[in-house]
């Protein structure tokens, strides 16, 4: 980084040297085979976005703030919990800023949801895409489902106390559509649908709480807060006049800029990313939970892998 604002693209890393040269080509940037070749090279490196197949990611990142180093590390965190747990562990000791790339915090309907949230007791969740093969290295659990587990763990603010769930896999060896219910300790439900082979696409977010019902629309940016008994000059009557409508205000913005603005003033002043590394642990100890409830769902019924 340069001044106050200000950010140098260095470099991009990738084994493969042809689409390194075409990518620094195209931003003006040198490119490297490996992160020991940029480390070696390029001592000013202050940041850098992690974004290799996820069973690498314990391994680049550690690599990368043992060198002095902040990261910004896709999702999830890792592929198992010991690896997040050794990431935590290098990131304290070498006072380093990690951040989780858990997008959908940062999309502004989320953001103007936070202020909203009283009670929820009831989540629906979905999130469909059609099938590609840019992240068949994880299940659809760990791949679409988790940004939905990590927003629903930030609003309910509870510890999970049951788990059911249920997978299949589709056009990859790996489960590409999976439902879930998820119970957490306060009482509140969550149910989850993710798929990878749908022929839509939707990401949709509604969740009830004592007097409201609210829906976020993660693609259109868009909420919507239905409640009863609340009428004022901000809300709109529905077609039952118990019940009135309002829509915060959003200022829309592109949730993976806000995500990598956020990351690089933690990164000026030192301060806690917005998803710091625990909160990326949480959601893929909760993703690990339910893949390993898909499994055993597999195996009662006899379906095969799970």
């Amino acid at each position: 980084m340069q001044k106050a604002g200000s950010v140098r693209l260095v470099g991009v890393v990738d084994p493969d040297t042809a689409r390194a040269d075409a990518v620094a080509a195209e931003f003006d940037c040198k490119a490297f085979g490996s992160v020991e070749q940029t480390l070696t090279t390029h001592s000013e490196v202050q940041a850098a976005s992690v974004a290799v197949p996820t069973v690498l990611h314990q391994q680049v990142a550690r690599d990368l703030m043992e060198a002095g180093v902040d990261v910004l590390i896709e999702k999830p965190v890792a592929a198992t919990l010991g690896e997040a747990d050794e990431l935590i562990l290098v990131a304290k000791q070498h006072n380093r800023v990690a951040q989780v790339g858990h997008l959908e915090r940062f999309n502004p309907a989320v953001r103007a949801t936070l202020p909203l949230i009283s009670r929820p007791m009831f989540f629906e969740v979905h999130r469909l895409s059609v099938f590609s093969p840019r992240a068949l290295d994880v299940d659809v659990v760990l791949d679409l489902m988790i940004h939905d587990l990590d927003v629903v763990l930030t609003f309910a603010k509870s510890e999970v106390k049951e788990i059911r769930a249920v997978g299949l896999p589709i056009l990859s060896d790996k489960v590409d559509i999976a439902n879930v219910r998820v119970e957490f300790e306060s009482g509140c439900v969550a149910n989850f649908t993710a798929s990878r082979v749908s022929t839509e696409r939707v990401r949709k977010l509604r969740f009830f709480q004592p007097g409201q019902y609210i829906s976020i629309d993660y693609g259109r940016q868009d909420v919507l807060v239905f409640s009863v008994g609340s009428a004022s000059a901000a809300t709109q009557p529905t077609v039952n006049p118990q019940i009135s409508m309002a829509k915060p205000p959003i200022t829309a913005e592109e949730p993976l800029l806000a995500e990598i603005k956020s990351f690089l003033q933690s990164v000026r002043d030192r301060s806690r990313p917005v998803v710091p590394l625990e909160d990326g642990r949480r959601a893929l100890e909760l993703g690990l939970s339910i893949l390993g409830e898909i499994r055993r769902h597999a195996g009662r019924i006899g379906v095969g892998k799970g």
